[in-house]
Formats: structure tokens, C-alpha cells, sequence
């Protein structure tokens, strides 16, 4: 299955793109690749990629500024703290997660998963990617089939996806698509469907959050395992393409009125 279906249309439409977001080519689908989940849970290695240009501290950082976008990715082992980490964000406000790295990047709460066995493991390493990359085209030509590889490279059964900008939901859409086509089984966060919709992923939990914490608020442990627990485990009941939406939200207005965060 094509990663962007009519790309040949698609790259037209980019190459005419004067760059600003307003008149962005958005992707248009309208099927999904769809592998199903093979193994349980507590079996499963996990992969987790995430779209907040995250680089370690001292190394190159991507590149925000061009047409096309930085088509490179970071392989960054799970041991690297947060502190150790920087950030090139376009489209989003970095502020959550420097603030707390689980906003976007939740290590800490998948290994919890992994020391509770709701996870078999959390891969060794998690890939970081830009969060600015217009050039969708690229990412379904290059971007994709590379991480792609890298995933079974280390024999990961399942990849989660978190997006931080608007755009990189489209970015990792294409991402989970490749995936999938590839024979992983993936589910994307979303905090802004419409995206998803016209990318369609082939797993979607959606909820009503924010850029740039979309793994949930920082600093509040339990409003973040709520989001990726239930994403987690609809991963496993999808019996075809699609995108559900978390019950997250109305839980953390009952909690936060109870003055319970």
C-alpha cells in the first residue's frame, strides 16, 4: 500500500508551497495499512518514537529552518536523562518538556510499565525526529522505510508514535503507515484528529490535549499513565483501522475539581 496515495499530485502540490502553514499540501488518504498485534503485551518490546527534535545535549541538532524539513533521526539510548537532552522545536512550545520530559517522551513511565509487566520492555533505544519535516513525500520515500528498518533492526514488536506539533502529526502518520506496511503494529497519539483523518494512521487514540505535552500535562505522573495505559492497551482491540477517543479527559476534570492532582 502507498504511503501517500496520489504522490505524484502531492509533490505538485509541494512543490508550489510558499511556505507558509496557512496554504500547507495537506496529505490526503483514504486507506490504512493495518498489521494486527501479534503478541500480548507483557511480551511485547515497544518501540517509541517521538517527533520533538530532541538531540542529546553537544550533538548536531535538526535542522527547522528548511523547505524540505531534516529528514534525519536520533537513536538516543533510554539510559540518557533528561537533563542530558535538547530540543529543536518548530510548531510547538518546548516548555512542557524540558519541564518534564514525560510530557512528550515517557520514558519514565514505560519503564514503569516494563518493571510492572504491563510491558514485556521498553526498546533499548527510542527515536527522536523533527518536529518540523513539510516535505511528506520525503518522509513516506526516506524517513519511513528507514526507521522502519531500524524497528526490526532491534526486533521491536510494536511502536508507540507521539507527535508534538501539528504537523508532525501528519509526519508520524506517514511514519505509522511505513511501520505497518513493514509488518509493526503501531498506535499514534493525537491531540488533533483532523490531522489524523486526512493521514490515516492505521491506530489512532485521540484526546483533547495540548501541543507540546500531548503524553500528558507535565509534572502530573497519573493524568500521563492514564493516557498511555488506555492507548497502550487499544492497541490490542483494534481489529481494523481506525481512531478512538480516550476517556483521559473527563477523568482528569473529575480529578482536578476534587483537588486530587
Amino acid at each position: 500500500m502507498e504511503l501517500i496515495e496520489n504522490l505524484k499530485t502531492y509533490k505538485d502540490r509541494f512543490s508550489r508551497w510558499n511556505g507558509s502553514m496557512s496554504s500547507y499540501p495537506w496529505v490526503e488518504n483514504v486507506h490504512s495499512p493495518f498489521t494486527p498485534v501479534r503478541r500480548a503485551l507483557p511480551m511485547m518490546n515497544l518501540a517509541l518514537i517521538t517527533s520533538t527534535g530532541a538531540h542529546i545535549t553537544g550533538t548536531d541538532a535538526f535542522d527547522i529552518e528548511s523547505k524540505d524539513g531534516d529528514l534525519s533521526y536520533r537513536e538516543i539510548p533510554i539510559e540518557v536523562e533528561a537533563i542530558d537532552l535538547s530540543y529543536s522545536a518548530k510548531g510547538y512550545d518546548p516548555k512542557a518538556v524540558m519541564e518534564d520530559r514525560n510530557a512528550q517522551i515517557p520514558i519514565d513511565r514505560l519503564l514503569e510499565y516494563q518493571a510492572n509487566s504491563v510491558i514485556g520492555s521498553l526498546n533499548s533505544v527510542w527515536w527522536s525526529i523533527s518536529s518540523h519535516i513539510p516535505n511528506a513525500a520525503r518522509v513516506a520515500e526516506e524517513l519511513g522505510p528507514q526507521l522502519a528498518t531500524r524497528l526490526h533492526r532491534y526486533e521491536a514488536q510494536a511502536a508507540l508514535l507521539i507527535p508534538a506539533s501539528k504537523l508532525c502529526h501528519q509526519t508520524l502518520g506517514i511514519v505509522a503507515r511505513a511501520l505497518e506496511v513493514s509488518g509493526i503494529p503501531t498506535i499514534c497519539l493525537s491531540v488533533d484528529p483532523s490531522v489524523n483523518d486526512k493521514t490515516r494512521p492505521p491506530r489512532t487514540a485521540y484526546y483533547t490535549g495540548e501541543l507540546g505535552s500531548v503524553a500528558g500535562q507535565p509534572n502530573w505522573p497519573e493524568y500521563q499513565r492514564r493516557i498511555l495505559d488506555e492507548s497502550i492497551r487499544l492497541m490490542e482491540t483494534f481489529d481494523q483501522p481506525g481512531s478512538r477517543k480516550l476517556a483521559v479527559e473527563h477523568q482528569s476534570q473529575v480529578e482536578a475539581a476534587r483537588g486530587e492532582r
